[in-house]
């Protein structure tokens, strides 16, 4: 009789615990952080990791990603991939327009930062040919002084394949009349990363895509060229997902209105992993942080991990405020 009670016991304890831990995993909180190839996304994106990890006690995986394929996981809401760490709109306007506005699948955090966009050369290059703005990589000495290859035109780095700015780019390489002098070239950010670098170093021409926030500004001497100030009706932008004949129909002759930008998470996480939907939707940061953040990791090659950690230790009350504490 002792030994069934015994039994009885033991049994019930187990159950009790088996319970307790299936209970404990209903409300345990994970996200899988999409992270596109630019440096300030990878950056934010470590920092939402270090903050769900350090602060919720969630899991984090980090899924490498372009726009379209972070979106549309977003969009299936199967937690592939839950969070798109830096949108900048208008520039993914055609992604927030059928997730966010059409199908109401995707959220957009209510805070967002200002982003900068335009063409830089470095400053030694600028003082030594006298460039200021863009027209003036149409002249034909400054041209030559870019010509790598000796095909007759300046390459200039447009952006790395699948980020919509790239798109954006070529079209305006034609529409200021550039085409016949200068060569439109994706390639992945690293690349331009050392081809800034070693021209600097050789005193050669190079003429790149740029944006603020981002490491650049602490990594080398560079300038952002003029362009025609902003103006609407110059600009008509239609994204390859709009359309197939996106580049005939598009004319971008301005430049580019301050972007917005901010955090884009699935729907589905609000039901998935509430606490880090909810601080997803307070989050927000300043463009000098992003910078600040871009160069420690890509300009120092320091620990995204470390990086991050040490910002959320310094700065506990901004950290609070994301999570309503």
């Amino acid at each position: 009789m002792e030994s069934k009670m015994k039994s009885k016991s033991i049994s019930a304890l187990l159950t009790t615990v088996a319970l307790t831990i299936s209970s404990g995993a209903a409300f345990a909180e994970d996200v899988k952080i999409g992270v596109p190839s630019w440096t300030g996304a990878q950056a934010i994106a470590h920092l939402l990791g270090a903050v769900v990890e350090s602060k919720i006690g969630g899991t984090v995986e980090y899924v490498p990603g372009n726009n379209a394929t972070i979106f549309q996981a977003m969009d299936q809401g199967k937690g592939d991939i839950d969070v798109h760490p830096d949108v900048w709109l208008p520039n993914q306007e055609s992604f927030t327009k059928k997730y966010v506005d059409g199908a109401g699948t995707v959220t957009l955090s209510a805070n967002s930062y200002a982003g900068n966009q335009g063409y830089c050369v470095s400053k030694q290059f600028a003082a030594e040919y006298n460039i200021t703005d863009i027209a003036d990589l149409g002249r034909p000495e400054v041209a030559a002084a870019m010509d790598s290859d000796g095909n007759g035109k300046g390459e200039m780095w447009i952006g790395a394949p699948g980020w919509a700015s790239a798109n954006v780019n070529e079209v305006k390489v034609r529409d200021y009349g550039l085409l016949d002098f200068i060569e439109p070239i994706r390639a992945e950010e690293a690349v331009k990363t050392a081809r800034v670098k070693d021209s600097i170093a050789k005193g050669e021409g190079y003429a790149f895509y740029c944006y603020e926030p981002h490491a650049i500004w602490y990594m080398f001497d560079v300038v952002m060229l003029t362009e025609p100030t902003h103006d609407p009706e110059k600009y008509k932008m239609v994204q390859p997902s709009d359309s197939a004949n996106w580049y005939d129909e598009s004319y971008v002759a301005s430049k580019d209105a301050l972007k917005q930008v901010q955090i884009a998470y699935s729907g589905s996480l609000a039901d998935r992993s509430p606490a880090i939907a909810e601080f997803f939707a307070n989050f927000s940061l300043e463009a000098n942080d992003v910078s600040s953040f871009a160069y420690e990791i890509s300009g120092k090659g320091r620990d995204p991990a470390e990086v991050a950690n040490e910002w959320i230790a310094a700065n506990p009350e901004r950290v609070d405020a994301w999570l309503g504490l």
